[in-house]
């Protein structure tokens, strides 16, 4: 079970994205994550990726002891944006260049590969690329994949709008009686506020029924360095503080330093997401059409791989 990995604190968490929907992309990084050790994979609420992610599951060969999560958000949250260019393009490329999913070419964005970093929007200086939310309708989307079988959804409560937050909140907890997760960072709420967030969103849960996932900057985890960790660790040391009997895992900027800095400072954590570094060290084997096929290259990836995993669970 999903609880038997967090309470030995042995989580490896894999963030495909919440907004990616390129099926090649989550299928080559289920199935190598899984063959590397990883547990747990965090994918976008959509049909056809969970399907995907399992059948990267089938061809890592291993089924026990893995498990699948699908990511919803609401309308603000970064998370859920996908990114459009618009008529002020000068075609400069410094979007397509700083890209970290490589959604962008000739000036247009593919969208099933858009997670919404908003990285070509910090170096567009023309003011040509508009963020713009990509949320769903819980109670359409989500019952057809609850019956794909999953083992948890989490829900990114990163928003000013308390409203709307509690009641998908309530929605998701009508729907669906698993695990649930919920990620929080502290780009809008103080501390005081985002802890007061969370203890009304876990009144009517159960102890150790519920992961917080404790972003520290999200989708900042280009670098491999105890820096661009650092966000992760405070977020978490907060959340530790207000003793929430709930599972608490690292995200947002996290890397091979993670664990490092973690026990550095004391954070007892149950398992470490990450997904824009672990996605980047092994993106150049996963692009590879024969990737799956190819044992030298595969086996160049799962040796990259298995060293960040190991980095997190030892």
């Amino acid at each position: 079970m999903l609880k038997d990995i967090l309470e030995k604190r042995q989580c490896f968490k894999l963030v495909c994205g919440a907004g990616n929907e390129d099926l090649k992309e989550i299928k080559h990084l289920v199935c190598l994550y899984s063959l590397a050790g990883c547990s747990f994979f965090d994918l976008c609420a959509d049909e056809k990726v969970v399907l995907t992610a399992k059948e990267g599951l089938e061809l890592s060969g291993i089924k026990d002891n893995r498990y699948l999560c699908v990511s919803i958000g609401i309308k603000g949250d970064p998370h859920m944006n996908k990114a459009f260019i618009n008529n002020n393009c000068k075609s400069c490329n410094k979007c397509e260049e700083i890209c970290p999913q490589k959604a962008i070419s000739q000036n247009k964005i593919e969208q099933k590969k858009c997670i919404g970093c908003a990285r070509c929007v910090s170096v567009c200086k023309n003011s040509a690329i508009d963020m713009v939310s990509n949320t769903k309708e819980l109670s359409e989307i989500l019952p057809s994949i609850i019956d794909l079988g999953i083992d948890c959804i989490e829900f990114h409560a990163i928003s000013e709008n308390e409203d709307e937050i509690y009641q998908k909140w309530n929605m998701i907890n009508d729907l669906y009686k698993g695990m649930l997760s919920i990620c929080v960072d502290r780009s809008n709420l103080s501390n005081k506020m985002l802890i007061s967030r969370l203890k009304n969103m876990l009144s009517t849960r159960k102890p150790y029924s519920t992961i917080i996932q404790a972003d520290g900057s999200p989708m900042s985890g280009g670098k491999d360095d105890f820096k661009t960790t650092l966000q992760a660790v405070a977020t978490s040391e907060i959340v530790q503080n207000a003793n929430l009997n709930t599972y608490l895992l690292l995200s947002g900027g996290t890397n091979s330093k993670t664990a490092s800095l973690a026990k550095m400072c004391g954070i007892n954590y149950h398992g470490i997401s990450i997904g824009s570094y672990a996605r980047k060290i092994v993106k150049e084997y996963i692009e590879t059409d024969d990737f799956l096929e190819n044992k030298i290259i595969f086996n160049k990836a799962l040796k990259i791989a298995k060293e960040l995993v190991h980095a997190c669970l030892s």
